[in-house]
């Protein structure tokens, strides 16, 4: 039996090899048997899945294992996303949460997520207990004692949770959707199959959205909002002369953007233009959150703003543990996922995608002219990503080499390493980024540079390290 491991985000496994019904009630025993005992327990817990094969199946599993335990279970009505139930979490003061997704991997995938108490993925404290407890479970083989489901809705034990409606009052109290409509701005929405289908039309319907329904297979492509996977949406926002093209990924925790040019923007651009709509247009204070992957370009607006800038490992939960501790304005990460002190203390697609398009709408800017406002006044960069799918001796060497040192890369002296996360090898004018992916048998490789030429010179080199 394949081991179950937490990674960055949760546990994530093949479904039918190692993900069975028989590991997803093992974690749930694990999950029921940590909450138990948590002081918001009488509150009960929120369970939720996607819109990936089996996945409600697998929510109604896993809260049928969690009301046997004794604990009442708010099981979401249809499918959800993430932040519907982080905000249901929130709204029912619960101990917990449980999220049946694989985010954005292939659709042979599922996985389980736990999110806490304050809506936000669970900290690494909490997640290294659990998964010592799923370990035992395994390992003592111990029996998941299940009671009819049935009896379980009749005590009240499993109650159905309509969290889309919760949602979308929430959204509505929060973005302007007025502003939105009377700007005219002509808005393009990439569901890619994911659990937000439906969603958006009750926000915003002008919106023209494209993959709206449920489709588990998602057409075969990964829910990824990058743009290797968005040719047809592409193609839609410069055809069809679009102001933006919004896009989330299958849970709908990530989101990304295409501009009025048909130009793929990333969070890297994106964190800076929301960051500065906050402080500068909207006046609000905190620090700012980027994990180690995220563009200089915050690096240097917290310089200019006079704002506290803390620098995390990859994953979210590193941003939301900070959000805990102090007024965090805004936090970020490369992958797509970004939280703010105007929302919950986890990603939300939807909800930055709506705030970007207030932002620009109360600017009376384009996507694309946002984006050169944020490089005339801290400078342009040129940023990519490969994910590098390789043999693990192949893996082991470039990762070996990457500790006994690199001189120089692509030409470029290295002037210094940092160990945050991975090897972070910095040059003049750029650097790059090389991590082992805590979800996927892959290596990453990040570079960002002040010319195309550079980065490009940069990441030729990663894959060239160890051999």
């Amino acid at each position: 039996m394949a081991e179950i491991t937490f990674g960055t985000d949760g546990w994530r496994a093949l479904i039918a090899e190692g993900y069975t019904f028989d590991n997803v009630r093992k974690v749930a025993l694990a999950f029921a048997r940590y909450y138990r005992r948590h002081p918001l327990v009488a509150n009960g817990v929120v369970v939720g899945g996607d819109a990936r094969f089996g996945s409600q199946d697998f929510a109604a599993a896993a809260a049928q294992v969690i009301a046997s335990q004794g604990i009442k279970v708010w099981l979401a009505e249809n499918v959800v996303s993430i932040p519907m139930v982080s905000l249901g979490i929130i709204r029912r003061k619960a101990a917990a949460g449980v999220m049946i997704t694989a985010s954005h991997n292939p659709p042979q995938w599922n996985g389980f997520k736990i999110k806490a108490q304050f809506g936000g993925s669970a900290l690494m404290k909490d997640i290294v207990k659990i998964e010592k407890m799923v370990q035992d479970i395994v390992a003592k083989n111990t029996a998941v004692k299940l009671r009819p489901m049935d009896d379980l809705k009749k005590e009240k034990l499993v109650v159905p949770i309509d969290l889309h409606t919760l949602f979308l009052t929430d959204i509505r109290k929060k973005i302007d959707l007025d502003l939105i409509t009377k700007s005219k701005m002509k808005i393009a929405y990439d569901v890619m199959y994911g659990a937000s289908y439906g969603v958006m039309g009750k926000l915003l319907p002008s919106v023209r959205t494209l993959h709206d329904e449920h489709n588990p297979g998602f057409k075969g492509i990964a829910p990824e909002p990058l743009a290797k996977n968005l040719t047809e949406f592409i193609e839609l926002v410069r055809k069809e002369k679009f102001d933006i093209g919004l896009v989330t990924d299958g849970d709908v925790d990530r989101f990304a953007c295409i501009d009025e040019h048909g130009n793929f923007v990333s969070t890297q651009l994106l964190i800076p233009i929301l960051l500065k709509y906050l402080y500068k247009d909207l006046g609000k204070k905190g620090a700012v959150v980027k994990t180690v992957s995220v563009s200089d370009l915050v690096t240097r607006m917290c310089e200019k703003y006079g704002l506290k800038l803390y620098e995390r490992p990859v994953g979210f939960k590193y941003v939301t543990e900070l959000m805990l501790e102090e007024r965090v304005l805004i936090g970020g990460e490369e992958s797509g996922g970004v939280g703010t002190s105007l929302h919950i203390p986890e990603r939300d697609g939807i909800f930055n995608n709506l705030l970007l398009c207030e932002a620009l709408a109360k600017k009376k800017m384009t996507l694309g002219q946002a984006v050169e406002e944020i490089f005339a006044e801290f400078g342009r960069v040129y940023y990519d990503r490969i994910d590098y799918r390789t043999t693990e001796k192949n893996k082991k060497a470039i990762l070996a080499a990457c500790e006994k040192g690199i001189d120089t890369l692509g030409g470029l002296a290295v002037r210094s390493v940092e160990t945050i996360d991975g090897f972070k090898f910095r040059v003049d004018g750029g650097w790059l980024l090389i991590r082992a992916s805590g979800t996927e048998p892959i290596l990453r490789f990040y570079a960002e540079a002040d010319s195309e030429r550079k980065m490009t010179a940069l990441l030729k080199a990663a894959v060239n390290i160890g051999m």
